[in-house]
């Protein structure tokens, strides 16, 4: 478990994005992605007939609609215990292998943080 206030500040501010997300819209996941220039994109699980997408897979969907080259970090706020490996996936395809992805129980509080390999 790593310790919440020892986050960098823009790190905290994407795991209190993700699980705001979350909470809001009443979904299993919530996620944030930060892209090369700061920018943060938000996103919640999708869950229809016909589309199903992880919260960190939309998020990172949204990075590259919204014109993003890279990641700096992402964060996802989950009841598993880590992260799917196409979500990881999904990280590394935009942010590179060493992109860190913070996932976090419901309570915020990050369990742990994985580089997106």
């Amino acid at each position: 478990m790593t310790d919440s206030s020892a986050l960098d500040p823009e790190d905290r501010k994407i795991v209190t994005l993700a699980r705001s997300a979350r909470a809001r819209n009443g979904v299993p996941e919530g996620a944030a992605v930060r892209d090369e220039t700061g920018r943060t994109y938000v996103a919640g699980t999708v869950s229809l007939d016909s589309l199903q997408l992880s919260a960190l897979r939309t998020a990172v969907a949204m990075a590259v609609a919204s014109g993003a080259k890279s990641l700096e970090a992402a964060a996802v706020v989950t009841e598993s215990a880590s992260a799917a490996a196409e979500d990881l996936a999904a990280v590394r395809d935009l942010g590179g292998p060493g992109t860190p992805v913070l996932v976090a129980g419901t309570d915020g509080v990050v369990r742990e943080t994985v580089p997106a390999s």
